[in-house]
């Protein structure tokens, strides 16, 4: 038994097989880059450094979908069928009818069973909430918000363009009608603590989420992050690679046990990072280490979760 909920075992327990995430471009964009909001995007943000080769715009959904699932029958031969994974940028922002057009190309491949949407709480609102309701009937239909952190000070350095009780509301709103949804957040963004991004826990175990995704930060070439991490350094904690672990196991210990954990660190191409200080280690060789250092610690996910 893994000492942590993990994701993979939810789809098994509750659709008695591997299903796995084809990465679809629909060509969306977002509120922080469009004007609406604001310009240039999250400070930290290349979407490019996250983007398989399989998936671009200029390409049909279907065909997207073509690509993606024999990209991955090499990679995951246990997987049996497969969600479409509107991954870049703001999945949601679009007129209702539009997403539902999109959806549909998706949901009409055979061997896909549902959709996950990445979004932020910002592109969503009652109508298109109620919609996924009624798909989720039929469909599995995941959404999951990209929230990055629970502080007001840092989504506004970091250019987000909303605040964290946007977040909340969202969040709320979702799990109102029942709809798994997951959120994705930031360990090591500018001007945040070690305490704080240990405070997150108790924050995040207080929303109605079902799954969660944690990554480091990774300084990405070319955004603003680049240039604010060479002026100012030490306004970033910096993990090493055994830190991050240990620090993470240290998080993991004070979340609710129900929470599932899809993903504790993130794995971004060479080419695209500003430097490499953990050096080339993919992300089944991270989950070893995680494993590994859990046995060793004898620990496990909510070993000191307090509910209140």
């Amino acid at each position: 038994m893994k000492r942590y909920n993990s994701f993979v075992g939810y789809f098994k327990e509750k659709y008695g097989c591997r299903l796995q995430k084809i990465v679809v471009d629909a060509g969306f964009t977002c509120p922080n880059r469009d004007g609406r909001v604001g310009f240039g995007g999250g400070t930290y943000c290349n979407n490019d450094a996250f983007h398989p080769n399989y998936s671009t715009p200029d390409k049909s959904i279907f065909q997207q979908l073509e690509e993606g699932i024999e990209f991955h029958l090499n990679r995951y031969r246990k997987a049996e069928e497969y969600l479409a994974y509107f991954q870049s940028y703001s999945n949601t922002y679009a007129p209702l009818e539009h997403l539902k057009e999109l959806y549909a190309q998706a949901l009409a491949h055979p061997k896909v069973r549902g959709i996950a949407i990445g979004t932020r709480p910002d592109c969503i609102d009652e109508e298109k909430l109620d919609w996924l309701q009624e798909l989720a009937r039929e469909k599995i239909v995941i959404v999951e918000y990209g929230i990055e952190s629970c502080y007001d000070k840092t989504l506004k350095r970091i250019n987000r363009g909303h605040d964290f009780a946007t977040a909340v509301k969202a969040v709320e709103a979702t799990a109102a009608r029942g709809l798994h949804q997951g959120a994705h957040f930031i360990f090591g963004l500018p001007g945040e603590s070690r305490e704080e991004l240990m405070g997150m826990a108790q924050i995040i175990n207080s929303l109605p989420l079902n799954s969660v995704k944690f990554h480091q930060l990774q300084i990405i070439k070319g955004t603003p992050m680049e240039a604010e991490f060479a002026s100012r350094p030490e306004d970033f904690v910096q993990f090493s690679l055994e830190e991050y672990i240990d620090f993470f196991i240290d998080f993991l210990e004070l979340l609710r046990p129900d929470l599932y954990i899809e993903r504790f660190a993130g794995e971004v191409p060479p080419r695209f990072v500003n430097s490499s200080p953990w050096g080339k280690i993919r992300n089944v060789q991270l989950l070893q280490m995680l494993e590994k250092r859990l046995e060793q610690r004898n620990t496990c996910q909510g070993a000191r979760y307090i509910k209140k």
